[in-house]
């Protein structure tokens, strides 16, 4: 194991409290989106896209707003309709389910959850777009990977196919998805943040097969995980997997650039149906209580007694992050709001 996953996990135990999660040492990391042109380890530079910026590239806004654009009503069989749907989906973890929708993903979606901030905001379409949670506990990265894997049949008959809707209606995916135990970080050329950023593209692909009509794909990081009690993930691998995201969005951006397809990423290409567009999400991580640039910090009652899945409060502080990125991103704001007359032109600005 490397030395900076050791070196946390005895933090981890000199730290433990009984009763629930645990103090926490804080990693010393700087958050991806305030690192800028700044090397982690000197060697891999922050900012979630080129050169240390979080703002996406010129051409990839062009062509993010050419597949948003084309996010419209379909019926059961993917033909235009004005009178159909168009279906956000969620892909990952128990995380990312929790967050999503609810621990019980059978039952409604609670008020503090994503879903349940979504339902209940007037601003938010709630007549042609459908919202999905196809995430489910313990279906890590390695198991959404193929696209003739058990969890897209799941989805398409559990979740999709009691709704009335169907795999051609889906349009727009949030993933968020984790290594189950990794334990090998950074810089090791065996790292799982590689590992991870391969399973990623793995998955991105394997959606494009099952739902034709996948237009757009919004990725999300781990959130903090100083106060893992178990080996789940704990740090400094949920750290780590914002370089998997970081790395498999570039990788897309530079293959459309340059033509050349990226070894661990694999072929991203948009426009030839193999790939749908990516783009980071909202990101997630933070330094523990101390707060990123944007004052974000993660409290030890964020997360249930493990340190790893969010608590109430934590679920809710992912659903807020995710439901304001929907309202506010130029690549989703014309499917997610309901725009009446008055409103604000969603491509005035690609900020």
């Amino acid at each position: 194991m490397a030395y900076l996953a050791l070196r946390f996990i005895l933090a981890l135990v000199l730290s433990a409290r009984p009763g629930g999660a645990q103090a926490g040492p804080g990693t010393g990391f700087i958050p991806i989106n305030d690192l800028g042109p700044r090397l982690y380890l000197n060697r891999f530079p922050g900012g979630l896209y080129a050169r240390g910026s979080n703002q996406v590239p010129p051409a990839h806004i062009q062509a993010g707003l050419a597949h948003s654009a084309a996010i419209q009503p379909l019926d059961t069989a993917g033909h235009p309709n004005p009178v159909g749907r168009y279906i956000l989906l969620s892909v990952g973890m128990s995380n990312t389910t929790q967050e999503f929708w609810a621990a019980n993903q059978r039952g409604p979606a609670t008020s503090w959850s994503f879903a349940g901030q979504a339902a209940a905001n007037p601003i938010v379409n709630h007549t042609t777009l459908a919202i999905v949670d196809g995430a489910m506990g313990g279906q890590a990265a390695n198991v959404w990977a193929s696209p003739s894997a058990p969890n897209y049949n799941r989805v398409r008959d559990e979740q999709l196919a009691p709704l009335g809707l169907t795999e051609a209606q889906v349009q727009v995916i949030w993933l968020k998805q984790a290594d189950i135990q990794p334990t090998i970080s950074l810089p090791s050329a065996n790292a799982d943040a590689f590992i991870l950023e391969k399973a990623l593209g793995d998955i991105v692909r394997a959606c494009k097969i099952r739902y034709p009509n996948l237009q757009v794909v919004f990725l999300s990081s781990r959130i903090y995980a100083g106060y893992a009690a178990t080996l789940l993930n704990p740090e400094p691998y949920a750290y780590e997997s914002g370089f998997s995201v970081q790395r498999l969005v570039r990788a897309q951006i530079n293959q459309m650039a340059a033509g050349q397809v990226d070894p661990i990423a694999g072929d991203l290409n948009h426009d030839s149906g193999i790939a749908p567009w990516i783009a980071w999400g909202p990101y997630l991580w933070a330094d523990g209580l101390t707060p990123r640039s944007d004052g974000l910090t993660w409290f030890p009652g964020d997360f249930e007694n493990d340190g790893t899945h969010p608590s109430r409060s934590g679920q809710q502080k992912v659903g807020t992050m995710l439901l304001e990125f929907l309202l506010e991103s130029p690549f989703s704001r014309t499917w997610f709001r309901s725009y009446r007359r008055g409103d604000i032109n969603p491509f005035d600005s690609p900020g």
